[in-house]
Parts: C-alpha cells; structure tokens; sequence
C-alpha cells in the first residue's frame, strides 16, 4: 500500500511531469516506444497480406482462411488480460518489452509453419504478445505527457501504429510476389532486438513506481528526467504548480465496474468493440475481395489495401492536431459519424467495382483510425495510475472481441452468397450504434490525470 509520503509525492511528481517543457528526453522516449509499436502494428497485419497465396497455396476454405486471420486476435484478447494486470503488477516497461520478445519469436515460428493448424496456432501466440503490448505502451506515453498537450502528444505517437499498418502492406506488395509470404513473417522477428534493449533506454513511468509505494525509485527516475530535459533545452525548468490531487490507492480489476468508472467502463468497452469490428470486418477481407470478387491481380489488391493504410494514417494525423481543441467526444462522436456515411455510400451504389470500394474504404479507415488512436489516448485518461493499464487493457479485450467477430461475420456474409451491399449495410449500423454511445463519453480535455481520478 503506498505510504503518506509516497501520497504526498505522487502530487509532486505528478507536478514536475506536468511542468517540463517538451524536449529531446520526450522525443526520444517516443521514438523507442514508438518503434515497438510499429512492429506490432507490422506483425498484426500479416496475417491479412499473406492470406491471398495461403488460400491457394493450402486450398483454404472460407472456414480455414477465417481461423488464420482470427487466432492472432484470440490470442490478442488474451493478451490484453493478462498485460492488464502485468503492467499495473512489474510495471509498463517490463510488460511491453515481454510482450514485444514473445511477438517477434511467434512471428518467426510462423515463418515455418508447414500446415494452417500451426499457422495459427503460432499466430495465436504472436497475439498474446500483440495484444498485451499496444495498450500498456499507449498507458506509458499518457503517464508522461502533459495534460495540456496529451492528446497531440499522444495520438502523434498514435500515428505508428497505422504507420506500421502501412509499412506491412507496401512490403507486402514487394516482398510476397518475389520471395513468398513467409518472408515477411521472418521480417517480423525484428522487434526480439527492441525488447532487449527497452529496459536499458526507456525509464519506468514515475506514477506507476509512485502507486506501488516506490517513492524513492520515483524520486530518482523524474530526477534523472529533470536532468536530461534541462541539459537538453539549456534552460531551467519553470517551477512546478501546486501539489495535484491525491489518486484513490490500490486497484483491483473490480474497480473498473464500481462507482464512476462504471460508466466510463460501459462507454469505452462499446467504442472499442464498435471500432475493431468495423475496422477489421473491412481491413481483413479487402485484398481477398479485390482479387476474388473483382479479379484483380495480387500486387493492385495489395496496393489498394495500402491506400486504406495511408489515408487512415491521415485521419490519426488530423485527430492529433485537434483532439486537444474540439475535445475527446466531439472528435469521436464525428469520426464515427463520418464512418456511418463512407460505408453508407458502399451499401447503397452496391459495391460495383474494385476502384469504388478502394475509394470508399480508404475514406472509411481515415475515419477508423482516428477513432482508433482516439481510444488509445481516451482509455488511459479515464483510470487511475494503480488501475490505468487493467482499465487500458480492458479495452483492449473489447477491440479483440470486435476484431475477431467482424471478420466472422463478413466472411460468413460471403461465405452464403450475400451481397457486398449488405457486408457495408450491417458494418454502417454497427457504426451508427457507436456514434450513439459516444455521446456519453466523459470529457477528459485539458485536465491532469490525477483530477480526472481524485
């Protein structure tokens, strides 16, 4: 239980983050976070850039090709759990570089899978790291932004995961025509590097250390911070504000569904499961419908899926630069309005060609991937320090759920002969419900951690 000097700390500490200018320190913790997060976003999508050759090279059925590319997001989900309670147990760092070893490793099992049952059953494993890396490290970049430029902060550094999503597309389109689709999955071994050097080069979050009790490990970490920002701008630091309020000790799973965090539990456990669902149902089965529906050969499939990427990297692009103006709700409530529309436009012209459902698609997912990235700043705000990443990656659990059953239920739209027409139909209702929900979002703009959770 933390002591009353360690009470009496947290609102130091907390204010001493609060005051440090941004910096080089802030840039390069970023970037070393940032780079885990793009290979996970890298290795989440490879499943989806290999399944075109798998379905002919092992003669999938639609059964098959759906177990492929959902074992990963089963193994997310429980990723997700078990990282939830690791990352507020042994801390933010040590959870993400764990989770970043066992995704690399996977990967490379999945490189010589000799059948689709060992396919997926490696890339079950690779999800359990996946799954528990993206919201515990998205927890750690909330713990050390200000609160007057979290959400730029935060979604800038967002703005890797789709970046990764992209990255594993265009070397798709180069590398799975010239060397096979197990190539990439040996690309994908890459981040076992990044977890070795994470707890060398990245400090713990000083809040967390903080909410374990750990006063004097907390005081040394933010003065080693100090330091570094100081040496880096040549300047001294302004003094820090008033001591913020004192968070609610200890934590417990069952925190999250008592008092006022049942509703904000409620609230972002529907966005993420919309989101997911939405995003997934559309981004899993494109390349394999661009080349099955509309007969179009493998390298244009996987070039118009990499225009979804880009344009959904413009979207968490454009919700950075405003998130901290308009406020977390409105940002969400009009991302999914938007999405409603883009796939509205689908269902009703009825999906006639390969070029249409690129360009509608790609306006879809710059909708999605803001309210993605959105959902990654969001989640953390709502929770305090001794519970942020359970809250985090309760969420997470939702987006697996959205994740595996969107692709269930779109392939089993097509798997019966239904049209595509109404593939977009129930994915723009899906959406319309997450608009509604939005509304009831708790807005969290411009105030500090500590007194959104006092």
């Amino acid at each position: 239980m933390t002591t009353v000097a360690g009470k009496q700390a947290l609102g130091s500490v907390a204010a001493r983050l609060e005051r440090l200018p941004h910096s080089r320190w802030h840039v390069k913790v970023r970037f070393l976070i940032g780079a885990v997060t793009f290979f996970e976003a890298f290795d989440q999508l490879l499943a989806a850039s290999a399944l075109p050759v798998l379905m002919k090279e092992w003669h999938l059925t639609t059964g098959q090709a759906t177990l492929a590319v959902t074992a990963a997001s089963i193994g997310m989900l429980l990723g997700a759990l078990a990282a939830g309670w690791l990352g507020d147990r042994i801390g933010r760092v040590r959870t993400v570089a764990l989770g970043v070893g066992i995704t690399g490793l996977a990967s490379l099992a999945v490189a010589f899978s000799g059948s689709i049952e060992t396919f997926s059953l490696f890339r079950f494993v690779q999800g359990l790291g996946i799954g528990g890396v993206v919201p515990v490290a998205a927890t750690y970049i909330n713990e050390i932004a200000r609160s007057d430029k979290r959400g730029r902060f935060v979604l800038l550094y967002e703005m890797i995961f789709p970046a990764g999503l992209a990255a594993a597309t265009l070397v798709a389109v180069w590398v799975v025509p010239h060397f096979g689709w197990r190539a990439m999955f040996v690309i994908g071994t890459v981040p076992v590097l990044l977890a070795a050097a994470l707890p060398r080069q990245v400090a713990e979050s000083p809040r967390w250390l903080l909410s374990r009790g750990r006063v004097r490990e907390a005081e040394e970490v933010i003065a080693r911070i100090e330091a570094e920002v100081a040496r880096s701008t040549a300047e001294a630091l302004p003094a820090p504000a008033a001591d913020l309020a004192d968070e609610p000790v200890g934590g417990r799973l069952g925190d999250l569904f008592r008092g006022r965090y049942l509703r904000r539990t409620v609230v972002v456990s529907g966005l993420w499961f919309v989101a997911y669902y939405v995003n997934h149902g559309i981004s899993t089965w494109l390349p394999s419908l661009y080349t099955k529906t509309f007969g179009l050969d493998l390298t244009t499939a996987l070039v118009y899926s990499l225009l979804s990427n880009v344009t959904g990297l413009l979207g968490t692009f454009v919700v950075a630069l405003l998130i901290d103006r308009v406020g977390r709700r409105p940002a969400l409530v009009g991302a999914l309005v938007g999405t409603v529309l883009s796939l509205g436009v689908l269902a009703l012209a009825g999906a006639t060609s390969g070029g249409q459902v690129a360009v509608f698609a790609s306006c879809t997912t710059f909708f999605l991937y803001a309210i993605n990235a959105g959902l990654y700043l969001y989640s953390p705000e709502l929770y305090p320090t001794s519970n942020r990443a359970r809250g985090a990656a309760f969420g997470g659990v939702w987006n697996r759920l959205g994740v595996i059953l969107g692709p269930v239920v779109v392939g089993a739209i097509i798997g019966a002969g239904g049209s595509l027409s109404l593939v977009f139909a129930q994915l723009a209702v899906v959406a319309a419900v997450g608009a509604a929900i939005a509304c009831f979002a708790v807005e969290t703009k411009g105030r500090t951690l500590e007194e959104l959770n006092a």
